[in-house]
């Protein structure tokens, strides 16, 4: 089986394993987090930093990091692409991250067909004899994936040729987003992958913690790169409320008996000098 085989029926098996069907998938961190129990997180990175992945043997948990960025559909791709090496258990000490290894192949093949399923793409598109740049656009627009991704699973599925993947691979969202009238939907998605976001687990406990008095607000805050005075106002609004804890008074009566021994602070001799 190739690398390609390997990564598609993987995504197949994933989809089925958590009746995905062949649906676009929405949020991919709350996707990745609910259905395998590891956490995500986006990240302030580098522009050359994408994403990472890292897990702890003694809990058998892994870590998902990605990076905010104004690119949605790369974010996609890379959540999609780290959630393949968790599956696979692409677990190396290998330091040559650029390397272009069987597992990074493999995982980008997993990506793209978990995003762009071969039957949810015929599902949409129908019987078509062409396609022009307003389909592939429709395409971008309904699986979230970048024009590349969109094009080479139009290859796949035979209803483009190979020079006019190639062609429409070098097209770019926004391009297409403001041809064809989704820039506003664009640029929503663009505003929720360029920002932070904590694993929602550790956010929960945050909270958890805040509601019995033990996390202030600006731990949650920090958590999630917003305000101090925002987070206390939405938890507010939300019921909740930290609770105050008053210390316990105790009255003379109720304290314990204190033996003080001074034997040791006794002097048996007479100090030189002192009268009898």
């Amino acid at each position: 089986m190739t690398l390609e085989q390997q990564g598609e029926e993987a995504a197949a098996a994933f989809r089925s394993e958590h009746h995905l069907g062949v649906q676009p998938l929405g949020d991919l961190v709350a996707l990745i987090e609910q259905t395998t129990g590891h956490d995500v997180a986006v990240l302030d990175a580098g522009p050359d930093e994408h994403g990472l992945t890292m897990r702890d043997p003694v809990r058998d948990v892994a870590f998902i990091g990605v990076a905010r960025t104004r690119n949605p559909m790369r974010q996609r791709s890379t959540l999609a692409h780290e959630l393949a090496h968790v599956l696979f258990s692409d677990w190396t000490d290998d330091e040559d991250l650029s390397a272009r290894s069987p597992e990074e192949i493999r995982a980008d093949a997993f990506a793209r067909h978990l995003l762009v399923p071969g039957d949810g793409l015929n599902a949409f598109l129908g019987h078509r004899e062409t396609l022009t740049e307003a389909d592939l656009s429709a395409v971008v627009q309904w699986f979230l994936v970048s024009p590349a991704i969109a094009a080479i699973a139009l290859c796949d599925c035979g209803y483009i040729d190979t020079v006019t993947k190639q062609e429409w691979m070098t097209l770019s969202t926004p391009r297409l987003a403001t041809r064809f009238g989704w820039s506003d939907q664009y640029q929503s998605l663009q505003n929720d992958a360029d920002r932070t976001r904590s694993p929602q687990r550790l956010l929960t406990r945050a909270v958890a913690g805040y509601s019995e008095g033990v996390v202030t607000a600006q731990t949650v805050a920090t958590l999630r790169g917003i305000s101090a005075e925002a987070v206390a106002e939405e938890l507010t609004e939300a019921g909740v409320i930290p609770k105050e804890h008053q210390p316990p008074w105790m009255r003379a009566a109720d304290l314990p008996l204190v033996t003080v021994d001074v034997s040791d602070l006794e002097d048996d001799e007479t100090p030189e000098g002192s009268a009898e």
